[in-house]
Order: C-alpha cells, then structure tokens, then sequence
C-alpha cells in the first residue's frame, strides 16, 4: 500500500481502538457502580482529549512512521514503552489532583486498569494492520523494486533472504556488478545490468525504491561514489557490512530476517527531536516576523527609496529532497544584477550591492523575510543554506557526494556558515560542505541551540555568510 494510505490506515484504527478503550474503562469506571463517585464525569470532551493526547505522544515517538521490514514484536515494543510515558504523566496528574482535593488511590489504580485495556485494543489494531499488510504483500500489492550493487555471495545470500520471505515486499529486478560489467551473469533468474556510471539511468528504467550494497573489501574504494550516484534518486539505501565490521562494533547494523544491513540514514534525529525542532521554527519564527514588524516596514521604504526594483527578491533554491522553492528575502542588489553574467555568487564587497543593501546585509535584515519559508516548511532555522538548482548540478559534477545536503530541510543559519567565511572558491564550497554533513550526521536539538549561539555573535562582529 502507497505510505499516504498506509498512514491514514493507521490514524484511523488508532482513532478507533483508542476510543474504544476509553469506552470500555468509562463503563467499568461509572455504569458498573463498582467504584465511588463523588461526581459524574463527562464522556464525551475527555475521550476527545485522551485521543489527541496519544495521536501527540504517538507522533513524537515515531509511530507514524512508514513501515518496511520492523517485526510486529518492534512495534508492540515501541507502543509498550510510548504508552508507559503516557501513563506515568497521567498517573503522575491525577496524584497531584487527589492530593489537591484530599480523595483516596483508587483513581491512581484505575489508571493501570485503563493501561491494560489500552495496550490490548490498541496492540490488536496494529497487529490486525500489519498483518494485512504482509498479507498483500505476500500477494504481490505494493510491493517495491530493488537494485543490487554487486555481484558475489553476499549479494546472493541477499536475494535468497528477500526471495525466501515475500512479505518484506521487494523485488531484486537487477544487479550492477563492479568488475566486469560487460560479461553477462545470473542469478536465481535475475540478470547483471549496466555499470556503475549508469546507475542512476538504471534507477529510473527499473523504477527502483531501494538499492541493496554488497561490496568486497578490494571494492569498498566505490562506495563513496555508489552512495553520490543514488542519493539524488530518492531511494532507500542499505549496505551489507563486513563481518569485521559487525564484530568490531564499527557498524551499527539491522536485521531483516537474519541479514544484517546498514541502513544509510539521511539524519540521525529521534522521531521526537525532530518535530520539537519543527514545532520550534515555527515559534520563533511567528515570533521574529511580529517582533521585527517595525524594522521591516522601515526596510521596505528605505529599499524602495534607495533604487528602483522590487521591495523582496525571489530565487528558486533547492529544498529537501531536490524539491525548488522560492526563497524570500529583501533585495540587497541592484535590480538585474545577473542581467549580463547569469548565476553568479556573489561576493565580498560586491560591486552589485546597494547603499542599503550593504547595511542591511551587515546586521542581517535581509534573512527575516525567510521567516516565512519557514512557516511554509520549505526551510528551517537551522540547516546547510540551500543553493540555486543551476549551482546544486554544477557543483555534484566537481565535488561528490554534495547531493547530501539535500537530504534534510535547508536553513537560516547552519554550521557551515558559523564556522567558514565566504564561498570564494571553489576549495571554500568543499570545506563547508564538510561541515553541513557533519551536522547532518549529529543532528540534535543541542547542536541546533548550539548553532543558534554562535550565530549571535556571527551577526554581533558581522562575520560569516549566508548566501
């Protein structure tokens, strides 16, 4: 099933089990009579309230995420511990409100009996869900087609797994070998297909949603590059490790059915870090737009003053994902003025730049406005600044692997642009984008708060660069 219905399919029989365990506990807590009441208590409101109390503590923790290849046992885990903070909080509430109205524990130990009702209706949903799931998979709905780079006994063993158990739902349509790609080969009825150069066309020919890599040691120089070449195709990645590499404790691996894998995540950010984090741009920046209202409307005038031009600058940038936006700022430059050159970066001291242009980017008026692109959720507060699309295929020719950047939301402010100075060559791209993949391999809460300081004393001694 497409991940949208999955999705709908999974907040729904969450909306019903949910509910009816709320039900079942109100009739044991008030029709039966078997406890004291010292009022009655509304059904309706509260029902309302617990839903949407789960659906929270539910999102943050992932369980809405898309599922591939998590046994049931794994989520029925996820849901136990999920639930167990929930009730805790609950228990934890009504303790304080007993305690308040001086009333006895037997509202705290109706708490774990509406746990145990709870777990039951709830688990049941996900377990009928998913094993549905399986079901039409194992029917041939849904299912995906996978690529395997490499032709050996590791990517063999591989594709018995995937064939010996249907309900993983996928289909190995091909192999790409490393070493002589002209020579014909076969497998279990699945033949070698192109070469590495033509990955990415195979990809697209074969309509590929996942790519399995099963290299030798002697290829392992190529990984880099088998990783550069699909990363702009929007599949899923996985990597079977060296047993070394496991035992070493190197790598930290998943299993699907026995097989362990590296999955090559495109960040490292918990379920619930990352919706804090969307839930915190869009505090701050509602708060910035209405606290810098004034300062804004006083730009406008001076810049419409100043030169001739529209009062905002539009640029199509690359999102997450690959995906175009229109980033937003206030116009620093002169009007046309890549007329006559085209793309161009600009520079230090640009001859472009107006009178109130200069100011304003010394103070960093002109990135309030992208204030709003992150309302729309097209960036962030923090994150690798996004590049125009003309730059993006520019530079993935010369430096590899900088397609990456695109795997996560893009930003204000990043570590690239606290750490490094202007984009003046092409070395200075190459060392920033050192830096906007390390944090994306240590994304976090801390390290965005961290990030966030810095660039406030970036902005205070009118250092660093964002464009």
């Amino acid at each position: 099933m497409s991940k949208k219905f999955e999705k709908i399919l999974i907040l729904l029989i969450d909306f019903v089990t949910i509910d009816l365990a709320w039900i079942i506990y109100y009739q044991l807590r008030v029709q039966t009579g078997w406890f004291k009441l010292l009022l009655r208590p509304e059904f309706l409101i509260p029902m309302l309230v617990i839903y949407f109390y789960w659906l929270i503590i539910f999102t943050f923790v992932g369980m809405y995420r898309t599922w591939f290849a998590a046994s049931r046992f794994d989520e029925l885990s996820t849901l136990f511990k999920a639930s167990f903070v929930g009730i805790f909080v609950l228990f934890f509430l009504i303790f304080i409100d007993d305690y308040v109205h001086g009333v006895g524990s037997a509202s705290r130990i109706l708490i774990f009996i509406y746990w145990g009702v709870f777990l039951f209706f709830v688990s049941s949903g996900r377990l009928l869900i998913r094993s549905l799931q399986r079901q039409l998979l194992i029917k041939g709905v849904g299912r995906k087609n996978a690529l395997i780079i490499g032709f050996n006994s590791k990517s063999n063993e591989v594709h018995d797994q995937l064939l010996n158990h249907p309900a993983l739902g996928l289909d190995i349509v091909g192999y790409i070998p490393l070493r002589n790609p002209e020579t014909p080969r076969e497998y279990k009825g699945v033949k070698t297909t192109g070469s590495l150069k033509e990955i990415p066309e195979k990809i697209k020919e074969h309509n590929i949603k996942e790519v399995i890599i099963a290299l030798e040691k002697e290829d392992r120089d190529s990984l880099i590059d088998i990783i550069a070449k699909c990363e702009s195709e929007n599949v899923g990645m996985k990597i079977v490790p060296d047993l070394y590499e496991i035992l070493s404790g190197q790598a930290r691996t998943s299993q699907i059915y026995g097989i362990p894998l590296i999955d090559i995540m495109p960040q490292l950010m918990p379920e619930w870090e990352k919706k804090l984090k969307r839930i915190f741009d869009i505090i701050v920046s509602l708060l910035i737009l209405v606290i810098t209202s004034p300062i804004l409307i006083i730009t406008a005038i001076a810049i419409k003053i100043d030169s001739a031009g529209e009062v905002f600058f539009r640029q199509e940038r690359c999102g997450i994902n690959g995906s175009i936006f229109k980033i937003l700022k206030f116009r620093s430059m002169r009007k046309d003025a890549e007329k006559h050159t085209g793309p161009v970066w600009s520079q230090k001291d640009d001859p472009r730049i107006t009178k109130v242009g200069k100011f304003i980017r010394r103070v960093r008026i002109d990135e309030i406005p992208q204030m709003i692109n992150v309302l729309k959720g097209e960036m962030s507060i923090v994150g690798p600044r996004p590049e125009r699309p003309y730059f993006v295929e520019k530079l993935s020719e010369e430096i590899p692997y900088y397609k990456r950047r695109l795997k996560v939301r893009p930003g204000i402010t990043g570590w690239a642009q606290v750490k490094h100075k202007y984009d003046e060559t092409i070395e200075d791209v190459k060392v920033k984008l050192r830096y906007d993949l390390f944090y994306i391999e240590n994304m976090s809460l801390r390290m965005d708060f961290k990030i966030l300081l810095r660039t406030v004393f970036v902005v205070l001694l009118g250092k660093g660069h964002y464009e």
